[in-house]
């Protein structure tokens, strides 16, 4: 498939899901309808169902050493000046009693995706939504944990998580730039409280808004395909940075940090594959990780990619 069916379906007004991989050379469209046919089920907003099984999983993630050796490279890379934020990510190999299915249905999240026997997705995080002709995207950078004292004002004045946060939304202007116009940022930094298995997080997200031409459903499939990898998962500049996360994370992310979206006949909603559990030949990988800058902490990293291998 290609990115032109986007623009097919929507010009006709036609609701679909659609979904691609970190990079976007793979894209998959389906009419809704035909959902049930290939083995597909996706939720946004809507209540989950309360587990009757524990959430915990079992971890067997990179070790620390290993993990060291890659964050070295990648902060040569900056000092180098070859980027300036990398979103370094790694599998973890993980152990639970639920099925994908399973996990789909319990998990407490915005935006939902299962594919059967393949991978399911439970992301907090939106990527671009359109509605009329405006286009907005919503960063997503910096977290802490919601427990801690003081969280917000903490996370709000952390220095690093700061200049993190502006370089993606800086990112993402430039890209919303070469598709729409009139890009403005609406919100800048504020904060939003999620669920992370036994304990809450707090997210730094801004909000961006461009206008569209009124045909654009005509040139769906272009605007999205402008727009992926996703600048949040990938880092700035895109391009290179994008290069270098090739050959450091040395596996292949696949559909993780991929997107995956919803035409309901009239808006487009759509969001970032992060929180992402795939099946392969031996059971589970979960897939996580955080953005580097010069002024990141190996040890708070590695830390942040462990705790983001949880069930919501």
């Amino acid at each position: 498939m290609t990115f032109d069916r986007l623009s097919s379906f929507a010009s006709r007004n036609i609701p679909f899901l659609f979904y691609t991989d970190f990079k976007g050379e793979k894209i998959h469209v389906y009419p809704l309808c035909d959902l049930h046919k290939v083995g597909i089920e996706y939720a946004l907003h809507q209540p989950y169902t309360p587990s009757q099984h524990s959430k915990e999983l079992i971890k067997h993630p990179i070790s620390f050493a290993s993990y060291t050796k890659k964050f070295d490279r990648i902060i040569a890379q900056i000092k180098e000046g070859n980027t300036y934020l990398l979103n370094l990510t790694q599998p973890t190999r993980i152990e639970t009693d639920l099925t994908l299915q399973e996990i789909f249905h319990t998990a407490e999240a915005p935006f939902k995706l299962h594919v059967k026997n393949h991978f399911v997705c439970f992301s907090p995080e939106p990527f671009v939504e359109i509605k009329g002709n405006t286009i907005s995207t919503y960063p997503m950078k910096g977290t802490i944990d919601a427990s801690l004292p003081d969280a917000e004002t903490r996370i709000l004045a952390n220095g690093k998580e700061m200049a993190e946060h502006i370089m993606v939304v800086d990112l993402l202007r430039n890209d919303l730039g070469m598709v729409a116009q009139k890009i403005r940022v609406k919100k800048f930094r504020y904060i939003q409280k999620i669920s992370a298995g036994n304990k809450e997080l707090l997210h730094v997200s801004s909000t961006i808004e461009g206008e569209l031409s009124k045909n654009w459903k005509h040139n769906l499939g272009n605007i999205m395909q402008t727009l992926v990898p996703a600048g949040s998962i990938s880092g700035t500049p895109k391009k290179s940075t994008t290069h270098i996360i090739e050959e450091v994370e040395a596996y292949k992310r696949g559909y993780y940090s991929g997107i995956f979206g919803i035409f309901d006949g009239t808006t487009l909603k759509s969001s970032v594959m992060i929180r992402f559990i795939e099946k392969d030949g031996k059971g589970l990988i979960y897939k996580s990780g955080g953005g580097i800058t010069l002024d990141s902490n190996v040890n708070e990293e590695y830390q942040e990619l462990l705790d983001k291998v949880y069930i919501p």
